[in-house]
């Protein structure tokens, strides 16, 4: 007998924890995934398409706010729709306070927006057409008459930069701003005031047409050492050769710099 009750202690006492197992294991049990991806489209704008998650337990009303963000639709004036993934339409969300889960929305299904503000800023379809957007338009006379426009702007590039095999410059092209230009003679080239001197005075077929003044500045601010596209103008240090227009060249009394006699100030 003390046997057998010792048993049946064991036994129920092994029924209580099994019981209390079971509870806490009921507690511990992780909730479902109560969300939901949907495929959001617009009614005015045709080209709008976003993958948009959804928690099932928000209202109808929230869901608007937070689509109002990405399109800009008014929550009052949102109407809200939705179609399965075979393109038939299951129901509107006709009451806000509802939670979403309330109409069973399914992985994949379309949540179309309609807009009914008929003065909205994406009605007419301009937002996916830019053609029906009503554009600036000016004169010939009024655009030509402005300082600056970009048509003025091409013509002075292409005559500075004229295309390869298009020249438009003649191959005497400032060759009378050479005529006081000679090597040996100091010099001041703008922009910037470097000095140097004239290394070159000529004709450089492969810069393009016209006249050339290869200089030699004092300081290493050139390009080059006289060499140009595989010819030698003119030899001196790397880095204080260039080659430019004689517009750009100024000679006369213009001696080296000395960086230590500058005043301070």
């Amino acid at each position: 007998m003390l046997i057998f009750t010792s048993f049946r202690g064991t036994r129920s006492q092994e029924g209580q924890e099994k019981e209390g197992f079971n509870q806490m294991a009921s507690r511990l049990q992780l909730p479902s995934d109560d969300s939901v991806d949907l495929v959001v489209t617009h009614s005015n704008i045709k080209s709008f398409s976003a993958q948009v998650r959804f928690s099932l337990q928000t209202t109808v009303e929230s869901a608007k706010e937070k689509l109002w963000r990405k399109c800009g639709t008014s929550v009052d004036l949102m109407r809200l729709e939705v179609y399965d993934d075979a393109g038939s339409k299951v129901c509107d969300l006709n009451d806000n306070l509802r939670p979403l889960g309330f109409y069973s929305p399914q992985n994949g299904y379309r949540l179309h927006i309609i807009d009914l503000d008929p003065s909205s800023v994406s009605s007419g379809g301009w937002l996916d057409d830019t053609s029906l957007v009503e554009k600036y338009k000016i004169s010939e006379e009024a655009y030509n008459k402005l300082d600056r426009n970009f048509r003025k702007f091409k013509e002075k590039m292409i005559s500075q930069n004229p295309p390869s095999g298009e020249s438009k410059l003649p191959d005497s092209y400032m060759e009378d701003l050479c005529a006081n230009i000679k090597v040996g003679d100091r010099c001041e080239v703008e922009p910037g005031g470097k000095r140097g001197v004239v290394k070159f005075v000529g004709q450089a077929e492969a810069l393009g047409p016209g006249f050339w003044v290869g200089i030699q500045y004092d300081e290493p601010l050139g390009k080059h050492d006289g060499m140009v596209k595989g010819i030698r103008y003119f030899q001196c240090l790397p880095q204080h050769g260039a080659i430019l227009r004689p517009d750009k060249v100024k000679v006369g009394d213009y001696p080296e710099r000395d960086p230590f006699d500058e005043e301070e100030i």
